[in-house]
């Protein structure tokens, strides 16, 4: 394939990923406004967040076995046009329940959506240019990722929290466009027989059985029936899933995968890398705004940093690790990101703003260095 559909590949996956970091990440800071405007109790308000996670969590598996099977460039389209459809709903959202219907269709839009933009990217473009390009992909969407709540924020602050959401639809749009004109259809054509429809109905009840669980228990406790019985219900599936996966002729996720050290120890550190990203920036974004009195878009400036240095590193470490493997920046990367953090869990009751450069800067510094280093060779590893 010509370097040119490549570049067109990378425009139209990056257009469409965006859509699902910017509402992930903006919408937290802006989660204050929209609790004001739809007189959301604090219940609700986390199932405008939970609500998406929970059908994204349970579906993703899924999302990416049909886009193998079907095509990744029609199952991406068809994730990207419900994503666009359910961003729009939510922008024009009358009331918090309507909101929340929303968010669950956004969710199956993105199980879709966000499993094809790697997928495209690894099947289409050159081995000696993959880490590059998704580096570069990597980039790009952390970028937005960061930039989200400069965006919330800043949307928040002048009463503009519905333009989060909208704002989806040229993006997805574009991204429609590209995919049409430019992108050819790919599949796995090593793919033959039925579909494996008890693997995918056990997988998606047990990451959907965890996800409820452990999303309502800080509200309800562990001794609710509806949390500990949907936990036992979602081990009880996964464990199903498994002995299934292992005994059919063509399962959907093969766990011969799982025999390499580099997909099982890669996949790991992406649970626990991500995990801290997502946690950190949740709860730091609260800090600044609650404890230490930064406005929204003060809040949301604070991690421009982080998102300058992934944005310098990413395309730079892809490379590097198509030259010279991942081991060292995957060494390196977390343990960085990891001392980021440990700065900013002793900055204390700071001045406020003010206090920024040497409370948080330095914090945030090493954590965009660290994730730099990371992301993209973590990715190509996978």
């Amino acid at each position: 394939m010509d370097r040119s559909t490549e570049r067109w590949i990378l425009a139209a996956t990056i257009l469409a990923s965006s859509m699902g970091f910017i509402d992930s990440t903006a919408l937290n800071v802006a989660l204050s406004s929209i609790q004001a405007s739809l007189h959301a109790t604090g219940a609700q308000l986390l199932w405008v967040v939970n609500g998406y996670l929970l059908m994204l969590a349970s579906l993703i598996l899924v999302g990416g076995s049909l886009g193998d099977r079907w095509g990744r460039k029609k199952v991406f389209m068809v994730g990207i046009s419900l994503f666009v459809v359910a961003s729009l709903a939510c922008g024009i959202s009358p009331s918090i329940q309507w909101m929340i219907a929303a968010r669950i269709i956004q969710g199956i839009g993105g199980s879709l959506m966000i499993p094809g933009s790697l997928s495209i990217i690894t099947s289409m473009v050159a081995p000696e240019r993959r880490g590059r390009a998704i580096g570069t992909w990597s980039a790009a969407t952390t970028l937005v990722t960061v930039a989200g709540p400069v965006l919330g924020g800043f949307l928040a602050d002048h009463g503009l929290w519905r333009a989060v959401f909208l704002i989806n639809a040229p993006l997805g749009v574009l991204s429609l466009i590209v995919l049409f004109l430019k992108v050819t259809e790919s599949r796995d054509e090593t793919i033959t027989g039925p579909i494996d429809i008890p693997g995918a109905t056990l997988v998606t009840v047990g990451l959907a059985g965890l996800t409820y669980g452990f999303i309502s228990a800080p509200g309800d406790g562990f001794q609710d029936p509806r949390v500990y019985l949907t936990l036992l219900l979602g081990v009880i599936a996964l464990i199903a899933f498994v002995y299934v996966e292992a005994h059919t002729e063509k399962p959907m996720m093969p766990l011969e995968l799982f025999k390499s050290h580099t997909f099982s120890g890669a996949n790991l550190l992406t649970l626990f890398l991500y995990g801290g990203l997502s946690a950190g920036t949740f709860f730091i974004s609260l800090n600044l705004i609650q404890v230490q009195g930064y406005t929204k878009t003060e809040a949301g400036f604070s991690f421009l940093p982080f998102a300058f240095l992934i944005t310098v590193m990413s395309r730079w470490s892809g490379g590097l690790a198509d030259r010279r493997g991942p081991r060292l920046p995957l060494i390196l990367g977390p343990s960085l990101a990891g001392c980021g953090f440990f700065w900013m869990a002793f900055a204390g009751l700071t001045n406020g703003p003010s206090s920024y450069w040497s409370a948080f800067l330095p914090g945030v510094a090493l954590f965009g260095i660290g994730m730099g280093l990371t992301v993209a060779p973590l990715t190509t590893s996978v």
